[in-house]
């Protein structure tokens, strides 16, 4: 799986809320590791429910079979 922290750091034109960047800055934040951070999480979840989207037949198909059959290997559940 890629890892969003060991891609280089990229220069990019942004545009926020200049209230909000003032109080982040009053604050001491990071604003650039802030922003960062909570993209890459966006990222990721989108890749996530993209991944869902993509799987979901394939997903319904096994859980019919699982309700159809049952798991497999349940004979030798001990709880």
């Amino acid at each position: 799986m890629f890892r969003y922290d060991d891609a280089p750091k990229k220069a990019i034109k942004l545009s926020l809320n200049s209230k909000v960047v003032e109080m982040a800055r009053e604050l001491g934040m990071n604003i650039s590791q802030t922003v960062d951070g909570l993209l890459a999480e966006e990222v990721k979840q989108c890749n996530w429910e993209k991944w869902a989207k993509d799987n979901k037949a394939a997903m319904e198909v096994y859980n019919a079979r699982i309700a159809r059959e049952g798991l497999p290997l349940a004979k030798y559940r001990t709880f």
